[in-house]
């Protein structure tokens, strides 16, 4: 009998229908009976609105327990899920949408008007809205339906979503994930971190990115687990989950910067938590001595893609070094090689980053040259910069591609860049990202205006608002007369980037 790749999977690890799956912080719970009911609802609706298999649903709404339930929705019907960021801005969108070609397109009540006009003019054929209350056309239309579905059979090849991921030059990229992509990574890491059905995690991540969606609501799923399901993370609120009945927690950089400022994080308050995860981002070394001092606990850090999931893991038992992310995966390879010649380095030695395994994407979205660049003898070429050190563990020492992590959000310059350059005034810019105590990195931009341009920081920071998620924004703008560049005329942001070390030093 065929089956559902992933959600066959998903389905043969629940432990009891009437068992709580998500547990809302201010009172009440969903069961994973409650999941299986409302996924099917929604996968009839989709199925209702014209949706295929293979044919891409796109979603930009905001976290709530009926968001959720659609990927698994969306999983069940054999379609291919396609989450999109709430901070991207609709001139954004479109680009996504006119590439994708979406079928349905679920947004926010409140963009509903514009988004039914973007469909109109792309050739979307259904728009649903999805508040932050969960309520919505979507949920409307769907509560009438049968909370029975057939799940459509799907393969391990198959699609089962596509994640955009920006370029450093060009549009941004979708990154193909397979069922077996996700499945594959998901029960990897459920097993590493010893999860069980005895879990509960506090799930304060967003549902858009693969942190939240594929590493924590799979494995959570997979293991037959419960999640504290949180809107958005809120340091004093999760430290409070703590002493009720959480056991884990999985954040970005910025939860543990947030967390060690709130005066009740000790080792009494986190007695209950098995383990703290930290990825999306580099976690500073002095965060992780400062929590371990605080907690008793080693914070668990890890390095993982959009294009591969997650890749490497310091250990579950076993030393947790700070600045490290770990030993890469069992099913998972890892090799450094010489950026130039593609020669494989070997221990200590710096180079790029590549990895081969069950984890790693399929291409990106009708890109076959841009994926078959991306490949060097069956490895995917990362573009991270790192070493393996003699005892085995990987270090990322820095980016290829001068990417910027804000709060484990990737930023391109490139597209700040030409953002800022078509402000009129502006002669040319460099984005760089700057060390930040509370987001990893802050982007910064150094500007030089056109002759006899008066910009100011407030009107690059207003001419941009509307162009680019809030994310992509410059935290800082400074001016210069040139930008340094080498003897090729290629801009050296390494010397920018030690002229503006200390912009954030005393940001509170």
């Amino acid at each position: 009998m065929s089956t559902n790749h992933l959600f066959g999977a998903i389905r043969a690890a629940i432990p009891d229908q009437a068992k709580p799956l998500a547990i809302h912080p201010a009172g009440g719970a969903e069961t994973y009976g409650d999941a299986l009911a409302l996924s099917a609802q929604l996968a009839n609706l989709l199925v209702a609105r014209g949706v295929k298999p293979g044919d891409r649903v796109a979603v930009q709404v905001e976290k709530s327990w009926p968001a959720f339930a659609l990927y698994l929705a969306a999983v069940r019907a054999g379609a291919v899920y396609l989450p999109l960021n709430t901070a991207y801005t609709l001139n954004e969108v479109e680009y996504f949408l006119s590439d994708a070609e979406p079928t349905v397109f679920v947004c926010r009540p409140e963009i509903a008007a514009e988004a039914k006009a973007l469909a109109q003019k792309l050739g979307v054929a259904a728009v649903e809205t999805l508040g932050a209350d969960g309520k919505g056309s979507l949920t409307e239309a769907a509560a009438g339906l049968p909370a029975t579905f057939e799940d459509v059979a799907r393969g391990p090849d198959d699609l089962a979503a596509i994640l955009y991921t920006s370029g450093t030059t060009g549009r941004a990229k979708g990154a193909m994930l397979t069922h077996d992509n996700l499945l594959s990574n998901a029960l990897t890491l459920k097993d590493y971190w010893r999860f069980t059905a005895g879990d509960v995690l506090i799930h304060a991540l967003p549902l858009f990115h693969t942190h939240g969606l594929f590493v924590a609501s799979n494995v959570v799923l997979l293991a037959g687990a419960s999640m504290i399901f949180c809107p958005k993370f809120d340091a004093k609120e999760a430290l409070a989950l703590m002493g009720k009945g959480a056991t884990s927690l999985m954040g970005v950089p910025t939860f543990y910067t947030r967390l060690l400022d709130q005066p009740g994080l000790t080792k009494e308050a986190t007695a209950g938590m098995r383990l703290f995860i930290s990825g999306s981002a580099p976690l500073l070394a002095e965060t992780h001595r400062a929590f371990e001092e605080r907690t008793g606990n080693a914070i668990l850090e890890r390095y993982g893609m959009t294009e591969t999931g997650m890749n490497t893991s310091n250990p579950y038992d076993g030393a947790r070094i700070a600045g490290t992310v770990g030993f890469p995966l069992p099913d998972v390879e890892i090799r450094v090689c010489d950026p130039e010649t593609g020669r494989v380095l070997g221990a200590d030695e710096i180079g790029m980053i590549e990895v081969k395994g069950p984890n790693v994407f399929k291409g990106y979205w009708r890109m076959p040259e841009k994926t078959a660049s991306e490949f060097h003898d069956g490895f995917f070429i990362t573009g991270d910069l790192g070493k393996v050190d003699g005892a085995g563990y990987v270090h990322i020492v820095g980016r290829g591609k001068d990417l910027v992590i804000t709060g484990g959000f990737n930023v391109y310059p490139k597209e700040v860049e030409g953002e800022i350059d078509a402000i009129p005034g502006v002669q040319e810019s460099a984005v760089i990202g700057v060390a930040h105590p509370d987001f990893g990195e802050g982007v910064t931009a150094v500007v030089v205006r056109s002759k006899d341009a008066s910009l100011t920081e407030d009107q690059i920071h207003a001419a941009l608002e509307n162009r680019l998620a809030k994310f992509k924004l410059p935290k800082r703008v400074f001016f210069v007369d040139e930008l340094p560049r080498n003897t090729m005329g290629k801009v050296q942001k390494n010397i920018l980037r030690e002229t503006y070390k200390d912009t954030y030093r005393n940001v509170a």
